[in-house]
């Protein structure tokens, strides 16, 4: 399922049209890329978290050559399904 997907669904569920249905999905995952930017945790009752996480930096190697490179730190969003999801996908 893609964005388009997401919006027809949420279009026909709610009597919308597919344009504002769009723009309202868009909205939700542009509110959700806000906070994780900020570095707040958004917690989805019944559907799970999505935290963003620090990888600190690290060596790694080049898998071409066998070199050594440092690999910078970076932020990474995590999520974490709800038992409610969890429970759904295993049954």
């Amino acid at each position: 399922m893609n964005n388009s997907d997401l919006a027809e669904a949420v279009a026909s569920a709610h009597d919308l049209s597919k344009a504002d249905a769009r723009k309202l999905v868009d909205a939700v995952i542009g509110a959700i890329a806000d906070a994780a930017a900020k570095g707040d945790e958004v917690s989805l009752s019944g559907f799970g978290k999505f935290k963003v996480k620090d990888s600190p930096a690290r060596q790694g190697r080049n898998p071409s050559t066998g070199e050594t490179i440092e690999i910078a730190a970076s932020k990474k969003l995590a999520f974490t399904p709800a038992k409610a999801i969890k429970d759904r996908l295993n049954g």
